[in-house]
């Protein structure tokens, strides 16, 4: 029956689209990483200089579609109907496994994940075709998987994890060796060096290596023909003279040359060696729908034996390929999202830790600090002393505009991870292994990140942590792909191809559900604004930058408070929840803002250290707040998770008059300081007695109701400290609106 197959040929197509979407989002951290977190260059060239790369990479991927044809399985063993089983079952599991892990933020491995597809999937068809032999048992496994060829190619992406950490963290331990932190103010001979060492890498194995296995005509044939010693030979001399004519002469900056021809590079390997992941199954499945209806008889039964032949790829699907994946690359928020965790993981300063300490990262850096002392011990003291003296921090990072945020690192450690990252695809690429991009350039990453002193005392917990977290992902990402595309064949063979229409639609809500659900976190992000770290000197200035902020907690603390109390009367267990975690968030904020009070300080002049004392006083006061706010909710959700009894009527009556109260004097500190209206703060500070006052009273009410009927120890229990916690969150607001008050001065004017 061609109809269905042809039907399941267009569905593929889709897929193959999606997939092109949802794989460039994930992967799109692998070559714009060290671009962003240096801020060599500004965003929209990064773009355009990716998207060039991507265009040059998915033309030369042609010899890499093999892999999803017969890399995993032997074609021949099945038939038709069985391969378009295995290709389905493959597609539909891919587009929903790499969504749900770009929904969640974290990068994953997109040849891990269609490895283990097609091994889950094909390993399924044959244990149904072994049970329908009776002769074949299980140990006949190995006649239908290429075996070898799947372990060679999962022991690769496995030692790619080892291979890329070490060697990234040599070179960048070498490099940052030779140049320093400050390597600007080296002699331009080293950066001559370093420009032609690094552009000759780059040249030979990302357009000459990468290029290699391309159908590319005459091209292709010259660099096929060319002996590997004399490339490297005419390039290395080429681009070192072209270094130091370049650094010398013309005074211009190699760094950001490498970067920009890193970023090039690495765009084309991961477009080259990374299509097959998108594209590999359906063009598969496509030529071999081609081949099976020009066979006589049944089509279902055609045996696949065409599929292990070399066959040509159309240029034309690549050519749309890369377009999908181009275009994906500009307008894919996810794709943008998806970079914060590897930026942030190598980062070179300390600040926000995405990622909280666990027992096995406390564990190795314990033992790494015991190994590091024994290593110091043994080498010699003047040996010791060189290589600290050259791994000496500067001040700053390369600069930047006020208002930005800092580089994660410098031009150094990005070129070294663009020009590692790029070498190891690149001769991957070219021998047609399909090596994880995503695994080697995190973990090249991380060992520049480790080289170059990074992880500190006080970081290291949390960066560890971070790097256990994204790889325990990954064999999740293995296991999952395997037993979910295992379950999809199964149930699309026993329902006889048509599971293939309520999967489909099942994937389709899927995938419209997580687009919401981001869509709906993006816009919470942008209404929300974190909070800004403060950078002015003076107590002036502290008052007018950070006034925003505090409008910003009034703002939130409102919202907090009222959908808590608002939840619990109407036992409202999501809004709680969802108030509860708002709060925790806050908290978060205010705490990273005073984890940045050490860096606030060193950075004063000695005159203006009294900044120092009202912004610390001020932070505390914030911190006050969420924490009662975080009693409220934590004792509100507790109660509704408890099932204990709801609030009485005079309870909630009593409480929606405070509401009312404390809405109403947040709202206004709200406005006051978005609008730094600092000479009207005292209209708030004289509201302060009669909120008290209010609270009070309520208090008292119920004491006396407690005594005369209440009979709820645990409903009495959650009115009294939502009342109490309620005066603290008054107070707290009150001596923040009062420090501004104080040491407002009208005469100056800095907005």
């Amino acid at each position: 029956m061609p109809d269905i197959y042809l039907i399941m040929l267009i569905i593929l197509a889709g897929l193959a689209i999606t997939d092109l979407v949802v794989g460039v989002s994930n992967d799109a951290v692998n070559f714009l990483n060290s671009a962003i977190g240096s801020k060599a260059i500004n965003f929209k060239t990064i773009m355009i200089i990716a998207s060039v790369g991507i265009a040059f990479g998915a033309l030369s991927s042609s010899g890499m579609m093999e892999v999803a044809r017969k890399g995993i399985f032997i074609p021949s063993q099945f038939d038709f109907s069985e391969v378009m089983i295995i290709f389905m079952a493959v597609m539909i599991t891919d587009v929903l496994l790499l969504d749900f892990f770009n929904t969640m933020g974290l990068p994953t491995s997109t040849t891990v994940s269609i490895v283990f597809e097609l091994l889950g999937a094909a390993v399924c068809m044959s244990l149904i075709k072994i049970s329908q032999v009776g002769e074949e048992s299980f140990l006949d496994l190995g006649k239908y998987i290429e075996s070898d060829k799947a372990l060679q190619i999962i022991m690769g992406i496995l030692l790619s994890v080892v291979i890329a950490f070490t060697i990234g963290a040599l070179v960048q331990f070498i490099s940052r060796l030779m140049l320093t932190f400050d390597y600007r103010k080296r002699p331009a001979f080293f950066a001559g060096i370093f420009g032609g060492l690094s552009l000759t890498s780059l040249f030979y194995f990302i357009i000459v290596k990468g290029l290699k296995g391309a159908d590319l005509g005459k091209v292709g044939e010259i660099i096929a023909t060319t002996s590997v010693s004399k490339i490297i030979t005419i390039s290395a001399i080429f681009w070192t003279l072209f270094s130091f004519v370049y650094v010398i002469l013309l005074k211009k900056d190699i760094y950001k040359l490498i970067i920009i021809t890193g970023t090039f590079g690495l765009a084309m390997a991961f477009a080259g060696n990374d299509l097959v992941n998108f594209i590999g199954v359906p063009i598969g499945a496509y030529q071999a729908y081609e081949y099976a209806i020009t066979q006589p008889g049944d089509v279902s039964g055609v045996a696949m034996d065409f599929l292990g032949n070399k066959l040509p790829s159309n240029k034309w699907l690549l050519v749309v390929a890369g377009v999908i994946m181009v275009a994906t690359l500009w307008f894919s928020s996810k794709a943008q999202a998806v970079v914060k965790t590897s930026v942030d993981l190598a980062r070179q300063d300390t600040g926000t830790e995405r990622f909280k300490a666990n027992a096995l990262s406390r564990f190795l850096v314990r033992y790494s600090l015991r190994a590091a002392e024994g290593i110091q011990a043994i080498l010699p003291e003047k040996t010791s002393n060189y290589i600290s003296s050259r791994f000496e921090k500067v001040a700053e990072l390369d600069v930047v505009p006020k208002h930005e945020d800092k580089p994660a690192f410098d031009y150094v450690r990005a070129s070294v991870n663009l020009m590692v990252a790029a070498i190891l695809i690149s001769v991957a690429t070219s021998y047609k292994l399909p090596l994880s991009t995503t695994y080697v350039t995190f973990m090249v990453a991380m060992g520049t990140s480790l080289a170059d002193r990074a992880w500190g005392t006080e970081s290291a917990v949390y960066r560890i942590a971070g790097v256990i977290n994204v790889i325990g992902g990954w064999f999740f990402t293995a296991f999952s792909a395997f037993t979910a595309a295992a379950i999809m064949a199964y149930l699309i063979y026993i329902t006889n191809n048509y599971a293939i229409f309520p999967l489909i639609i099942l994937a389709v809500l899927l995938l419209y559900r997580s687009y919401l659900a981001h869509k709906k976190s993006v816009t919470k992000i942008k209404e929300t604004d974190e909070l800004k770290k403060a950078e002015s000197k003076t107590i002036q200035g502290i008052i007018h930058e950070s006034s925003d902020n505090v409008s910003m907690v009034f703002k939130r603390s409102k919202r907090i408070y009222n959908n808590t109390l608002e939840g619990l009367m109407s036992q409202d267990l999501s809004v709680l929840k969802s108030s509860k975690k708002e709060s925790n968030k806050l908290g978060e904020e205010i705490d990273d803002l005073r984890n940045n009070i050490f860096y606030f300080i060193k950075n004063l002049d000695e005159q203006n250290l009294g900044a120092s004392k009202f912004y610390i006083e001020v932070l505390g006061h914030l911190q006050d707040m969420t924490q009662s706010l975080d009693l409220i909710t934590k004792n509100s959700t507790r109660h509704i998770s408890n099932n204990h009894k709801s609030l009485k009527f005079n309870q909630m009556k009593d409480l929606k008059e405070v509401i009312t109260e404390v809405s109403q004097i947040l709202r206004k500190a709200e406005q006051t300081f978005k609008n730094k209206e600092f000479s009207s703060l005292d209209e708030i500070i004289r509201s302060k007695r009669e909120l008290l006052a209010l609270v009070d009273a309520k208090i008292d009410r119920q004491v006396k109701r407690t005594k005369d009927d209440e009979q709820s120890p645990k409903n009495t229990t959650l009115y009294f400290s939502l009342l109490l916690e309620t005066r603290d969150l008054i107070e707290t607001t009150m001596q923040v609106v009062e420090e501004y008050y104080i040491q407002y001065d009208k005469k100056v004017d800095l907005e």
